[in-house]
């Protein structure tokens, strides 16, 4: 059975009465005062350097792995093939 608009009106006015309590409670708590604090000189060093917080977040958390740096091989020396065996034509892999 549906409410009426009457109901309806006092349900969401009660709520709305308790809403506005806690948004008073939170506005004298200290730990979000200083939440505000922190965001209003972060977003104002953000502006001073031109920057974004997405572009702190990609640079501090990156989206994708950096490039390895590659391998480089090299052929053993002389000596070195002199002892191997005709069968080993391994390289060393410097990395």
């Amino acid at each position: 059975m549906p409410m009426s608009k009457l109901a309806e009106f006092k349900a969401l006015e009660a709520q709305l009465a308790v809403q506005l309590q806690q948004l008073d409670g939170l506005k004298n708590d200290a730990a979000l005062k200083q939440e505000i604090e922190f965001e209003t000189q972060l977003r104002a060093l953000l502006a001073e350097y031109r920057t974004s917080l997405k572009d702190i977040i990609d640079f501090l958390i990156p989206r994708t792995l950096p490039a390895p740096w590659p391998c480089v091989q090299t052929p053993r020396s002389r000596a070195d093939r002199s002892s191997l065996s005709a069968t080993d034509t391994r390289t060393r892999v410097k990395c």
